[in-house]
């Protein structure tokens, strides 16, 4: 997928609405623990219900991981299942991967070539040999952390530097000077609402992938008052609320009604664009 292709999504959904698929099994309905693939059922029963209402489906792949071989296999099934069944959908792999060059290049081999997804998480911290490789695959998108949601952010990320401005703000700026910046997104957290026109500033027309809405308590509309551009630019992301919004055998419904509600919110603030 293209850039081109993700904004005629948002625009045709009125949605930026990103499903965070992170599939906890003492979390889901019980009666999906008697499957052969519970992870599975449970992620397909949420897509089918919420795909008209998303643009971005984002797995993290230690819901996975967690579960061993089993767990893997059910994020694979998941992404073709995805793309066999919904290939309008922008899919995410949310790794956080990030190592020097060779390294890297295997990452995104696993990742955009084996699994086909269309972007992964990166972190930022051992520099561009660590990112280009990442950005060597056409139509493939590398999602940077820039300023996350969690309380622990401000340990490091908002540290000022010899330039007296924080270090967010470097990892943005030296970013675009990488090779094909242009496939370049950034996670800016939903919590830290007052930072997104600092932001915007530096990278004005790059997708943003923000976590933190809903149970971390981030605000929608505190996000886009700032973060919004002509283009939309963002990728709200919502987790826990979406996908446990229901914990019986209509759950799919109420992930469903949830991600509704949220779709009708971002069609209030696209409104004027």
């Amino acid at each position: 997928m293209n850039k081109a292709q993700l904004i005629q999504q948002i625009k045709s959904k009125r949605s930026f609405l990103c499903i965070g698929l992170d599939v906890d099994l003492e979390k889901i309905p019980s009666h999906l623990l008697q499957m052969e693939d519970p992870i599975f059922e449970f992620n397909k029963q949420i897509i089918e219900a919420t795909h008209h209402l998303a643009v971005a489906y984002k797995p993290n792949t230690a819901f996975y991981e967690a579960y061993g071989l089993k767990g893997w296999m059910a994020l694979e099934k998941t992404i073709v299942y995805l793309n066999q069944n919904h290939p309008e959908i922008f899919t995410i792999a949310d790794a956080k991967r990030g190592d020097i060059g060779n390294t890297s290049t295997r990452y995104a081999k696993a990742f955009f070539e084996q699994m086909s997804f269309d972007a992964i998480t990166v972190a930022p911290y051992m520099g561009r040999d660590s990112i280009e490789p990442f950005l060597e695959f056409s139509e493939k998108f590398t999602i940077l952390l820039a300023l996350t949601s969690n309380p622990g952010s401000g340990d490091f990320q908002m540290l000022k530097t010899g330039h007296k401005k924080p270090v967010f703000e470097r990892i943005l700026q030296k970013a675009l000077t990488y090779k094909n910046a242009e496939q370049l997104m950034f996670v800016i957290g939903a919590t830290q609402p007052e930072s997104f026109k600092r932001v915007r500033e530096i990278v004005p027309n790059h997708f943003l992938l923000v976590p933190g809405v809903g149970a971390q308590g981030g605000s929608l509309e505190a996000v886009c008052q700032y973060g919004l551009n002509a283009e939309v630019g963002l990728l709200i992301n919502s987790s826990r609320d979406i996908i446990y919004a229901g914990n019986d055998i209509n759950f799919a419904q109420k992930a469903s009604e949830k991600a509704l509600e949220i779709q009708q919110k971002m069609e209030i603030l696209m409104a004027h664009l």
